[in-house]
């Protein structure tokens, strides 16, 4: 299979992408959203990892709100 290489501003995109039957449109849609959700997903990973916080702090801070919601009677069963 041969390559073809073609280059087009933006706006002539969206353009092009608007003529679209909707069909089309959400395919396009579907494979956008695939390919940029691992991406994001790594972004978002990488911006909330730590080493500040160990398993213990974690465990210490659940058990401070759920003492905090039983001692007002609002304990989430």
């Amino acid at each position: 299979m041969q390559a073809i290489e073609l280059k087009i501003e933006k706006r002539q995109f969206l353009k092009m992408l608007n003529q679209l039957n909707e069909k089309d449109r959400f395919e396009i849609y579907s494979e956008l959203k695939k390919s940029l959700f691992l991406k994001r997903f790594n972004q978002l990973l990488e911006s909330t990892l730590t080493n500040d916080l160990s398993m213990e702090d974690i465990t210490n801070e659940v058990e401070s709100v759920r003492k905090q919601r039983y001692e007002k009677g609002k304990q989430i069963l």
